[in-house]
């Protein structure tokens, strides 16, 4: 097999993701096989609402024949389910769906005959309920990596990486742990060694206002400045920690790769905003490179054809340029 295909789990049906996925064909940006493992029958629902026109090749999840996989047609691994209009609510009737999509990636997936792999949104309310934080938390313990993985929302110029992601703020400060940025920042410097050949120059923020509190021990004191002057001893590169208020501007920015923040809104706000959708979220520490368009299912413009494909479009191009 010369070219390995991506492998691509359509993920909550009731969202924009097939939208971006034809607007993404479209655009023809890789020469990598793509498997996508989706409902048969809603694609062509979908498909049909929005006014697209492509040609399917059945794949059998038992016996792919990789020599004979291309991009003439769109190769897709049916996962039955009924659906009676193309777009519905988003309910939690979908999760038996959803589970059945995710456990044929990941024995798939085992196999290392994919690239990696691209899923669409789902719903944390209601596939996640209160179990995983995110999809993030849910394939980490479906892989055995449980609390050994790293949110990195990747862009070339510049990316950022939460301590801790889909949390209420009010439990942030008990979950920052010295143990826990360690891990973090090596993920972080393995990724960048091992797939993006460079050494990542690292700046990592504080918890509080400005790096400080009117309490005596802080966070920073305790726990975020002792832990980078032991990284700087392991020959890691980071510095900080900085003023999450002032990090993001480009004199202070321009001169990292990665920004690690201590929580979710704290890093992901200023990269939105930089960047829109043109980064991409990466999950390090699995046994595979996974990566999701940075967006959730956008059920406000459901059917609508208005949806940019743009983070879908990066999340291809990242395995096209760095992963062979």
């Amino acid at each position: 097999m010369k070219i390995k295909p991506i492998l691509i789990v359509a993920g909550e049906p009731n969202s924009v993701f097939l939208e971006i996925f034809f607007k993404t064909l479209k655009k023809k940006i890789t020469n990598n096989p793509i498997i996508l493992i989706v409902s048969k029958e809603l694609f062509f629902k979908q498909m049909k609402q929005l006014g697209y026109n492509y040609k399917i090749e059945l794949i059998n999840k038992k016996n792919i024949d990789f020599k004979k996989i291309n991009n003439k047609k769109i190769n897709i691994i049916d996962v039955s389910y009924k659906f009676k209009n193309a777009f519905e609510k988003i309910t939690n009737k979908s999760n038996k769906y959803l589970t059945e999509c995710f456990s044929i990636a990941l024995e798939l997936l085992k196999k290392n005959n994919f690239l990696g792999l691209i899923n669409g949104p789902i719903s944390k309310k209601n596939f996640l309920r209160e179990k995983y934080l995110g999809i993030t938390e849910y394939l980490a313990v479906k892989t055995k990596k449980e609390n050994k993985v790293a949110m990195l929302i990747y862009n070339r110029k510049l990316s950022v990486s939460p301590i801790t992601t889909h949390l209420p703020l009010k439990l942030v400060p008990r979950m920052i742990t010295k143990k826990k940025i360690f891990r973090h920042v090596k993920l972080i410097n393995q990724f960048y060694k091992k797939i993006l050949k460079r050494k990542p120059k690292i700046a990592v923020t504080g918890l509080n206002p400005h790096c400080e509190s009117n309490y005596n021990s802080s966070e920073e004191i305790k726990i975020i400045i002792p832990v980078i002057k032991f990284l700087n001893k392991k020959n890691i590169k980071v510095e900080g920690p900085f003023a999450a208020d002032t990090i993001f501007m480009k004199h202070q920015s321009n001169k990292y790769d990665v920004i690690i923040g201590m929580y979710h809104d704290q890093v992901l706000t200023p990269i939105k905003t930089l960047f829109g959708f043109e980064a991409v979220n990466i999950t390090l520490g699995l046994p595979f490179i996974r990566i999701s368009p940075d967006h959730g299912p956008n059920v406000k413009m459901l059917g609508m054809n208005k949806s940019s494909p743009e983070s879908l479009i990066q999340a291809v191009k990242f395995f096209n340029k760095n992963v062979h």
